[in-house]
């Protein structure tokens, strides 16, 4: 099963193995607080592909036929 969580969320237990899926890190945060397994970059959205978004919900379908090509 896999489980979406925010960063700067506590790692938990039952977490299971925790992998951050992002190409920037998160302001603020040092490795050892996340308690990463990994830190996959480039599964991540592009740059380019985020600031066309710009977190714009009506974008979102095409968001995500974007990303998924």
């Amino acid at each position: 099963m896999i489980q979406l969580k925010r960063a700067y969320d506590e790692p938990e237990l039952a977490d299971g193995r925790r992998f951050l899926v992002d190409r920037l890190w998160p302001r603020g945060v040092k490795k050892e607080e996340l308690a990463l397994d990994g830190w996959h970059k480039d599964a991540a959205p592009s740059t380019e592909l985020r600031r066309w978004f710009g977190h714009d919900p009506e974008k979102w379908p095409e968001f995500q036929r974007r990303y998924w090509s």
